[in-house]
């Protein structure tokens, strides 16, 4: 198969323009406010479209389009967790976090967390959030990569995911959080108006339309029960508490005008993850599925009842049942989603080391600089391509970095909002206990009781931990006024 020049000039001429944005708004970056936080200037929609960007992106997309090829509709239910999330935050914690943050001029999640314990915590949360978006923004460009390599034949997945990396990684490092946020909202347009009106309209009537759906496809495909009660649990203790302890929220939040525009962003990033991504991703996964059983695979060397990636159905449909041109715009649109998370986790990763790692050990002053910033994104997004090119499964590898996240940072983050003095020495045992138990049951590969995700039991460990500990460290304090 063979990619038409006309699609291929397209998808170039796209990846210069967003590097054309990169170098427009670095001009526009004078401190690490600018480039963090956008100078914390930034309207709701594009904020609101941001968030929903950087959150499904790319590799939620591909994602959703596997689960679509192997589950049908049910596949949709995993970002019904991303509403839930998005809105639970409207309600418990942009009212407390944003006015501090406003008033103290936070750059990071982590500050947030310095606040209301110490600087300890935050370092160990830094660390754990750098961690966590260095695998995500791998996952970004092992979905590119996978995008890549099924439209573009002649690239193999490690030549793709390398070329992916690099535009990513060039207009993120130059461009700051503004040419991430603003291109976050041009490649979400393209995504929504490519998906709306180019890909699913077509790849409908090429496989023949609903009579045809239905004869195809098993009958629990249709459902929105073909999906187990674990497994939903397993989602929501992994997606819902993410919007508590993401960066690249965090940055978004710091980054509104006010706290009205920053609760007005958030309740549109939520409508858009459910119903609006969700269903257009499973949707297209299950038309790849349809596409497959009627043999439109078999040329470029997936033959009905053989084994194929369930993740590379969707580029594969589109590539397959586009017109010349249509190819170009699709593609490009989805390159759009990817890179519109690959960026956000990119700037996250960097404004972590920068301001809780290196600030911790050397403090401000020449440390606090955009150069430094642009520098330090550079190495890591680096790293993030090397893993990139050493892992498989985008989906497992997204989860397994929110799994790692959310178990470590989580409980913290709840006490800071309950507790009304929060013990920094249960807030670190939290973290340490319940990161390095998700991280040491992911990499072991224990098979766990009744199939409950690592996070599950990172979670329940942090909680435990934090438990005991900020009781004794009450009882002590009551002891001691006594």
């Amino acid at each position: 198969m063979q990619i038409h020049l006309l699609d291929l000039s397209i998808f170039v001429l796209y990846m210069i323009a967003m590097i054309g944005v990169g170098i427009y708004f670095m001009r526009k970056n004078k401190s690490n406010e600018d480039y963090f936080v956008g100078g914390r200037n930034m309207s709701a929609g594009h904020i609101g479209l941001s968030v929903v960007a950087t959150d499904v992106g790319g590799g939620f997309s591909i994602g959703l389009g596997g689960l679509g090829f192997v589950m049908g509709l049910s596949g949709s239910w995993m970002l019904f967790s991303g509403l839930i999330g998005a809105w639970l935050s409207v309600v418990f914690l942009i009212p407390k976090i944003y006015p501090i943050a406003k008033k103290h001029q936070f750059l990071t999640f982590p500050e947030t967390l310095n606040f209301h314990y110490n600087k300890k915590v935050a370092l160990v949360a830094g660390i754990i959030s750098l961690i966590g978006y260095i695998g995500f923004t791998s996952s970004q460009i092992l979905a590119g990569a996978k995008l890549a390599s099924a439209t573009f034949p002649n690239f193999t997945i490690k030549e793709a995911a390398l070329l992916m990396g690099v535009i990513a990684v060039v207009y993120t490092v130059i461009g700051g959080i503004k040419a991430v946020i603003y291109t976050d909202t041009i490649q979400w347009m393209i995504l929504m108006v490519g998906l709306c009106f180019i890909g699913i309209p077509i790849a409908y009537f090429k496989i023949g339309g609903w009579d045809v759906i239905q004869q195809s496809l098993p009958a629990e495909f249709l459902s929105f029960t073909n999906v187990s009660w674990l497994t939903l649990f397993n989602w929501l203790i992994t997606i819902v508490p993410i919007w508590f302890v993401g960066m690249t929220l965090y940055q978004r939040i710091y980054a509104c005008r006010d706290e009205k525009t920053a609760k007005k962003a958030w309740k549109i990033a939520g409508l858009f993850e459910w119903p609006v991504m969700a269903f257009m991703g499973v949707i297209l996964g299950m038309f790849a599925r349809v596409a497959f059983n009627q043999g439109m695979f078999t040329g470029i060397g997936y033959a009905p009842g053989s084994e194929m990636d369930a993740e590379l159905g969707l580029p594969l449909l589109l590539t397959t049942v586009l017109p010349i041109g249509f190819i170009g715009l699709m593609m490009s649109a989805y390159f759009s989603a990817i890179m519109s998370t690959a960026d956000s986790c990119l700037m996250a990763a960097s404004g972590n080391f920068m301001t809780d790692i290196l600030g911790y050990f050397k403090g401000e002053g020449k440390y606090n600089q955009v150069r430094l910033s642009q520098f330090v994104t550079l190495i890591i997004g680096a790293l993030a391509i090397v893993l990139a090119t050493m892992m498989q499964n985008v989906l497992d590898l997204m989860l397994y970095s929110y799994a790692f996240m959310v178990s470590g940072l989580l409980v913290p983050v709840l006490g800071a909002l309950i507790c009304k003095k929060p013990s920094s020495k249960a807030a670190l045992i939290a973290m340490i206990l319940g990161g390095g138990t998700t991280l040491i049951l992911i990499l072991s590969k224990i098979e766990l009781p009744f199939s409950l995700d690592a996070n599950f039991f990172g979670i329940l460990i942090a909680t435990i931990s934090f438990i005991v500990v900020q009781n004794y460290s009450n009882y002590k304090q009551k002891t001691w006024q006594n």
